[in-house]
């Protein structure tokens, strides 16, 4: 048997997946990651009001997940309204929680 056989080789793609995995593998990510695939989508303000935690920590996370691409956000005058847009973290989310 040959290498190629058993490995593809693509490590990026596989980078991307584990850097993915990371940015989602953090409780209060997972929990903002469950609360906007629950209710459609919400702002900073209102994830204040139900995590408890201060608005930069939230956002601080919110990046994280708009880094990889998790979510996304879009302006509504002062706000900034969230939503997740990977299907992958809906179905992780469904199959862990």
């Amino acid at each position: 048997m040959r290498r190629g056989d058993i490995l593809d080789g693509n490590y990026k793609q596989y980078e991307d997946v584990a850097e993915f995995l990371k940015v989602l593998a953090h409780p209060v990510r997972l929990c903002i990651v469950k609360n906007l695939l629950g209710k459609g989508s919400c702002n900073v303000t209102y994830m204040h009001s139900c995590l408890g935690m201060p608005q930069s920590t939230i956002s601080q996370h919110l990046q994280k997940l708009k880094s990889v691409g998790i979510i996304k956000g879009e302006r509504n005058g002062l706000e900034i309204v969230y939503e997740v847009v990977d299907e992958r973290a809906e179905k992780i989310i469904q199959a862990l929680i």
